[in-house]
């Protein structure tokens, strides 16, 4: 791309080149959490999403821009004008909503704001005042806004990469230049002064892991230059279309959107000729439904299969099967307006937990289907009597177990074709219709090998591994072809034969919809708050792995044209960009600041599962993708958690380090999991020749049927620099410097905190975070300890339970982090005799009382006090409102057992729960006489302050449990011998 012009800086060219980063000493996380949330819920209204929605693990813009800019911005000796400047160039300053405001209207303004009155005429249907001018009542409805906590304005507001740049920084810069000794008019202009005063060029930020190229397409729109490299040439491909799609300038948008409408009509042109699309009438197939079928071994008929037979809650439409006895099979037949006791019988489908069910097998267990499958095991391996498919198939042969038959068809009416909203039904399969599949297979078959050989169809072979073995397990399909209808394989092969960089992406986007792997998604009804949906055929890539599914759906060619015309907002960049697919230790490029995601123990297997795309392009890959390898070098890939994963992180950040100045900066992202990924990444770090300085936690999870558990957690931003000096410690000293380096961190936060009035910046899972970060940072900035190598276990098998001296420090520095964050209101000397579950409930409860719903709070303390299963303890695990269980929710649970079911904590919840339960606190009381017996008296006094604490704490979320503990508190205070 073509070099950045802009005015030259006047400024001191590597003035800064010593100085601490922002990033390094202070981070509004709660607001970078809060707008990293709402990116996330866009879903596919996500700047990058229509590139390539199956790459999961993008990270949200937002968090990539305070990253990168907190990097280059100096931490000075005015903290809170530091974070003040950070947020207005951020467009997060109280000031820049009045910028930033959406939609509002008269009904969401609070009746008890004092401005009410000025901005609302009141009313049944309250109404702006229509005497106020338009500026005025902006200005009303921006003071109001202000009055709101942060996460709540997000609900009436554009995010920042949504604005005017010009317009949402405008009159910051008198302010930002003074304070910064800078002269920018712009973002990229004070980026580039920046990048001269650290470094002495415009930065240049290199991404190592680019993935979906998040981190390298952010940076190079702030106005850095930009190194991006993966192993994989799908994420290549992918951050190549950030910047030449997302970031293409006008002119060139419009060559590539009239390019992918000319192929589209091509492609259209063509299945409209041979008429496999359109029935007699002139309705044209939105989607087909198949399913597979199979012959009962108990009966001898043979039997369609599906979970449920319902097609559209919505429209009440389900498949019914009629019995055709003289040819032992069943009729499909598709009845639309069906009563609620229809639909209820049609949600029990033929598949039931495993085993085939049908009304002509008398037994009512059916037949489990991996009799059906032949499923055996043998040298200790599991098998089954499927055929493994050749490359030339693409529907079953006669005699393999599982058929595969189109049972209905979604059809758009004549009228509605081509229109914004289509009028659509559903048909029962005709003689017609299966004509029509019956013509798209002789295609197929006819061109299928010379397809093959040109590149336009896939001829590899599907290899086994964790998320690829499904189909193969499961289906018997061997090959990347067989995964494919014959009416997909047509289309795509169509779109595959004039692929150029920008059709090549497009084309990736459409077989993320194609293939047997997209199930049909029913939708619902709605209810209060929720609105309804449609039914249609899901992505393949719902989730990350290759499912099958006994019935599943195939988009007409209609859907699939507009999901080929990928449309995304413009963001045109002129940043110097170098994309090039190479394993991270193998780049050969330098760079200032490097700011990575990379592989960990439980990340997606996109080596794995990118070769359903792969196997499309390796052999017909347009320019400039042609000089990249096409093969997902599964061997070559970070993966695991073993002795190989590390050592091949340290070789990937030995190379980062190499390539990086004396005075840049790095920033690994990762999933926080526990106290030994921690150790693990602190030694991976030290042997790389890198130093901890700073880590922050940013909430960037969301709720998702398809992500059960909660498992995307917040993103750890873990700020490193090069160790200049080698220096060895004693272990007798480090743990007395361990515990003064963690009083500090937690001392300059909390003097941050009590300055900034606006909120509370930082809560105690922040706090907890910024102590392992302090013991990190004292680690790692020796060389030796002891005169042994800090991360000399890396290359090395670790014995079960066995831990290394780097994971022994970091849970000491946990541990006094954990005795010095005693929550307000509880005695220091009764903390430090908590058992570990306790302390994480009595945690909890106070951080509830301040206000926390975020899932991933409990997640991070329930690792951080070893806590196994945490879930024992809650009420709720939705992502963002999750909550302890109540003394009431308890009731008698999690009383048998050592530890937590005898500790004082769990008695005393169980008192005010007959309490409660009797509203008589003297049951209460009666309950803990029993239980501690002659240990009763010595114990009450603790016991009282656990009731007065649950009181304390429960006031505001569970009011009758709050009312409870405190006349428990009471009766016991009073209690006599």
């Amino acid at each position: 791309m073509n070099q950045m012009t802009l005015i030259p800086p006047i400024v001191a060219p590597l003035s800064l080149a010593d100085a601490p980063s922002f990033i390094e000493r202070e981070m509004p996380v709660g607001r970078i959490s809060a707008e990293a949330y709402k990116e996330r819920k866009a879903g596919a209204g996500q700047t990058l999403t229509a590139l390539g929605s199956y790459w999961k693990g993008r990270k949200p813009l937002i968090l990539v821009r305070a990253t990168v800019l907190g990097c280059l911005l100096p931490a000075t000796n005015d903290p809170v004008k530091d974070l003040r400047i950070f947020l207005m160039l951020m467009g997060m300053d109280d000031s820049a909503f009045a910028r930033r405001i959406k939609s509002i209207s008269p009904k969401d303004i609070d009746l008890d704001w004092s401005g009410y009155l000025k901005l609302v005429e009141p009313g049944e249907r309250p109404v702006w005042r229509k005497t106020l001018p338009k500026e005025n009542r902006h200005r009303l409805i921006a003071d109001w806004l202000e009055t709101l906590p942060y996460d709540d304005r997000l609900a009436f507001c554009f995010r920042p990469e949504e604005c005017n740049e010009d317009e949402l920084l405008g009159g910051i810069w008198d302010e930002v230049n003074a304070h910064l000794k800078t002269s920018a008019q712009s973002f990229q202009e004070l980026i580039e002064q920046l990048g001269i005063m650290r470094f002495g060029h415009r930065p240049k930020v290199a991404d190592t892991f680019c993935g979906g190229g998040s981190i390298p397409f952010e940076a190079a729109r702030m106005g850095c230059d930009v190194y991006a490299s993966d192993l994989n040439p799908i994420a290549c491909m992918l951050t190549w279309g950030a910047f030449n799609f997302i970031g293409a300038s006008k002119e060139k948008r419009a060559e590539i959107e009239a390019e992918q409408k000319r192929v589209a009509q091509a492609v259209e042109a063509e299945i409209t000729r041979l008429g496999v699309e359109h029935d007699a009438h002139g309705n044209r197939a939105k989607a087909y439904l198949y399913c597979l079928e199979t012959r009962c071994p108990k009966t001898g008929w043979t039997v369609p299969m599906a979970p449920s037979w319902v097609i559209s809650k919505t429209r009440c439409v389900v498949a019914r099967l009629v019995p055709d006895h003289d040819l032992k099979r069943y009729d499909i037949v598709i009845e639309s307006g069906v009563d609620e006791s229809a639909m209820k019988v049609s949600a029990q489908g033929t598949v039931r937990d495993g085993r085939l069910v049908h009304p002509m097998n008398p037994g009512k267990d059916g037949v489990a289907v991996s009799v059906i499958r032949g499923d055996y095991r043998e040298n200790g391996v599991n098998k089954n009597r499927l055929r493994r498919w050749e490359k030339s198939d693409f529907v079953p042969r006669p005699g393999d177990i599982f058929q595969e038959r189109l049972y209905g068809i979604q059809w758009i009416t004549k009228e509605s074709i081509g229109k914004g909203r289509q009028e659509t039904f559903f048909a029962s399969v005709t003689e017609k219709d299966l004509a029509r599949e019956h013509q798209v297979e002789s295609i197929v078959r006819e061109n299928l090998s010379r397809w093959q050989e040109k590149g336009f169809v896939p001829d590899g072979p599907i290899e086994e591994g964790d998320k690829t073995d499904e189909p193969i397990r499961t289906r018997g399909w061997t090959y990347w072809s067989n995964i494919f209808s014959a009416r997909h394989i047509l289309y795509l092969s169509l779109f595959q034969q004039t692929l150029s960089p920008h059709t090549a992406i497009s084309a990736c986007a459409v077989l993320n919809f194609s293939s047997k792997l997209t199930r049909w998604s029913v939708g619902s009804r709605g209810k209060p708050g929720v609105a309804p949906n449609g039914d249609f055929p899901a992505m393949v890539f719902s989730n990350q792995a290759l499912n099958t599914f006994y019935n599943y759906a195939q988009r007409g060619l209609n859907d699939l044209n507009e999901i080929f015309r990928i449309k995304t907002p413009r963001f045109p960049i002129d940043s110097s960009v170098n994309i090039t697919t190479v394993p991270a230790a193998g780049m050969d490029a330098g760079a200032d600041m490097f700011v990575t995601d990379p592989p960990y123990a439980d990340a997606v297997n996109y080596h794995e599962i990118t070769e359903f795309f792969i196997a499309w392009l390796h052999k017909n890959a347009p320019p400039p993708f042609d000089h990249w390898t096409w093969d997902s070098q599964r061997s070559n890939a970070i993966k695991g958690s073993d002795e190989k994963f590390r050592a091949d992180m340290v070789d990937a950040y030995k190379a980062i380090a190499t390539h990086m100045p004396d005075n840049g900066i790095q920033v690994v992202m990762f999933t926080h999991q526990d106290a030994g990924v921690w150790a693990d990444l602190a030694a991976i770090m030290w042997s790389a020749g890198l130093s901890v300085t700073a880590a922050w936690n940013i909430v960037t999870e969301t709720e998702s049927a398809l992500k059960q558990g909660n498992y995307v957690q917040g993103t750890i931003l873990l700020v490193l620099r090069k160790r200049l000096v080698a220096k060895n410690a004693k272990r007798m000293d480090i743990e007395g410097e361990i515990e003064a380096e963690v009083d500090r961190q937690l001392k300059v936060l909390n003097d941050l905190d009590e300055d900034w009035t606006t909120e509370r910046l930082y809560t105690d899972g922040d706090l907890q975070l910024a102590a392992y970060a302090a013991a990190l940072r004292v680690i790692t900035g020796y060389e030796t300890i002891d005169r042994v190598q800090v991360g000399a276990d890396v290359y090395r098998k670790l014995n079960k339970g066995e831990k290394t001296v780097i994971r022994e420090l970091i849970e000491y520095a946990a541990s006094v982090a954990n005795n010095k964050l005693v929550p307000e209101g509880f005695q220091t000397g009764l903390w430090r005799e908590l058992d570990p579950v306790s302390r994480f409930y009595v945690r909890m409860l106070d951080m509830e009382f301040k206000g926390t719903t975020r899932f991933a709070d409990y997640q991070d303390f329930a690792k951080t006090f070893a806590v196994a299963d945490h879930t024992a303890l809650m009420g709720s695990t939705k992502a963002n409102a999750a909550s302890l269980a109540g003394a009431d929710e308890m009731k008698a649970r999690l009383l048998e057992g050592r530890g937590f079911p005898t500790s004082p904590l769990r008695r005393v919840l169980f008192a005010i729960y007959k309490t409660m339960q009797k509203e008589d606190p003297k049951y209460g009381v009666s309950f803990l006489r029993t239980e501690y017996g002659p240990d009763y008296w010595p114990t009450r006094m603790k016991l009282v302050e656990f009731a007065r604490y649950v009181a304390l704490k429960t006031v505001k979320t569970r009011p009758a449990e709050c009312s409870a503990a405190d006349l428990l508190a009471q009766k016991l205070e009073v209690d006599r011998l």
